[in-house]
């Protein structure tokens, strides 16, 4: 057998300040021919136990780009298309072959494409035809259109937000592909939109439960997989939304049946399963009558991994006026400060203007008489499930009794190794400022027992009727109250 695979991915905030371009993936993870590190970006890692299984197995496995992309902005046209071609020609040349299989974030909006996965899988179908199993491994804040489902044989998202269950995943689509190989099993896709444009956090109910029932029911009549693409918000494209997703053994009446019941299911749970954020200055009152230590800010609307840039000061200026000491910020995306400080030396004192730099949704810039802590190269913190994540040369600053970690290259909070490896006890502060949406959430909520989501100004702003999705298909929910009143479908 012969086995072909590639990633290419991004999550695109369509209206970010910050194109994603070629520099944006060599920044993040660039690996071509399988050369992975041991600790391989998430999005990597199925193509490593994809092939092990090949491996195994005696099968030939042609790897081919292995590409992602911190979130951030529209996706440059030329950026997109080299790799998109690239991934092509090194399929042309291994044809034929067997199976495709693809990790693909799912969310990759570029200038001119507004599904580059969609795009991409169409390419790679008309290549190899109609009888060559292509599976995709998506991230559930994904979109689907019709015809990227219609030429996939098998679709597998992550059910879990933050998304610690990526490799079970591969291992899922793995076993879909050799069954289908080897004749046991005819996989048919099912899919409902549920008219839905928000975020679901699975740590809490009741998704938690939606989600373990989800899973309980693969293996079942019939039943492969079962998953629920949550979609990305911050996208103007006509399909953003939720969609449930349903693979069966040749049982698409079923598959299309329980689709519709779990879709629906979900909007029956609409105003249980928003995320509740707190606003800043009542999240401060809040931090300070408590007796945990640390208590865990979520810096949520300045997300890097949403798009947003994480240079934004709201948080650190509140503190600031507020008179808070013994408090760490992880992190400030700053370039300019970070060749600032190693300028200066580890010990030196001086004035510097921190942060605020990448638009008006950053705040104003922090002006601070700062200590250097600490001048870290290359530094690296850890990611979900052992996966490590790049922060680039980062310096460890003090200032009026608040630390920072500012980094070179835009990167999530996911792990309080982020202020470890900085040389910051993390432990021993009142506040840490983390700025993620949620995939901070399983590995901070082990170490303090109060995390805030703490609403501000910012790029990923979480009231959905604010955002400006004038290209999203209606109708759907939050912007139309009752998206099932007509019987009109969404075009997707």
């Amino acid at each position: 057998m012969r086995l072909f695979t590639a990633c290419l991915g991004t999550e695109t905030h369509t209206w970010a300040p910050l194109p994603t371009d070629t520099k944006a993936f060599e920044d993040t993870y660039l690996i071509r021919g399988g050369a992975h590190p041991d600790a391989a970006n998430m999005f990597g890692v199925p193509l490593k136990i994809w092939r092990g299984h090949a491996d195994a197995k005696g099968w030939e496995t042609i790897e081919s780009l292995c590409a992602f992309a911190t979130p951030s902005g529209l996706v440059v046209k030329r950026t997109y298309e080299g790799y998109r071609d690239e991934i092509l020609a090194d399929l042309k040349a291994a044809l034929p072959v067997d199976a495709v299989m693809l990790s693909l974030h799912g969310a990759m909006v570029a200038d001119g494409y507004d599904d580059c996965q969609d795009d991409l899988v169409h390419h790679i179908r008309t290549l190899v035809g109609p009888g060559v199993f292509i599976g995709c491994e998506l991230d559930l804040h994904c979109h689907m259109t019709r015809r990227f489902l219609d030429e996939t044989d098998a679709v597998v998202i992550f059910k879990e937000y933050p998304h610690i269950d990526f490799a079970e995943r591969a291992e899922e689509l793995w076993t879909l592909m050799e069954r289908t190989l080897a004749g046991e099993i005819k996989p048919v896709i099912s899919s409902f939109d549920c008219r839905m444009i928000d975020l679901f956090h699975t740590t809490r109910e009741p998704m938690r439960s939606f989600v373990d029932g989800m899973q309980a029911l693969e293996g079942k009549d019939g039943v492969l997989s079962v998953s629920l693409g949550h979609g990305f918000p911050w996208a103007n494209i006509p399909h953003v939304g939720a969609r449930m997703v349903v693979v069966t053994d040749d049982a698409k009446d079923h598959g299309d049946k329980l689709a519709e019941e779990l879709g629906r299911k979900l909007w029956s749970m609409r105003s249980d399963v928003v995320p509740k954020v707190t606003e800043l200055d009542a999240a401060i009152d809040q931090a300070l009558a408590s007796s945990a230590h640390p208590v865990v800010f979520g810096d949520i609307a300045d997300n890097p991994g949403g798009g947003a840039a994480g240079d934004s000061t709201f948080i650190a200026r509140a503190l600031i006026e507020r008179g808070v000491t013994n408090a760490a910020v992880g992190g400030i995306w700053d370039p300019i400060a970070v060749d600032i400080c190693r300028g200066a030396g580890v010990g030196a004192k001086l004035g510097l203007r921190l942060g605020g730099k990448a638009g008006p949704w950053s705040g104003e810039p922090l002006d601070l008489q700062v200590t250097v802590k600490g001048i870290f190269d290359d530094m690296f913190a850890e990611g979900l499930s052992g996966s490590t994540r790049p922060m680039g040369a980062t310096v460890a600053l003090e200032a009026d009794g608040i630390e920072y970690v500012v980094h070179a290259v835009r990167t999530q909070n996911f792990h309080p190794s982020f202020f470890v490896n900085a040389g910051i006890d993390y432990a021993s502060k009142k506040i840490l400022v983390v700025k993620s949406m949620q995939h901070f959430y399983s590995n901070y909520a082990a170490v303090s027992d109060t995390v805030i989501y703490v609403s501000t100004p910012g790029v990923v702003d979480h009231n959905i009727k604010r955002l400006p999705l004038e290209r999203a298909a209606r109708p759907v929910w939050p912007l139309d109250d009752d998206p099932w009143s007509t019987n009109q479908e969404r075009p997707w």
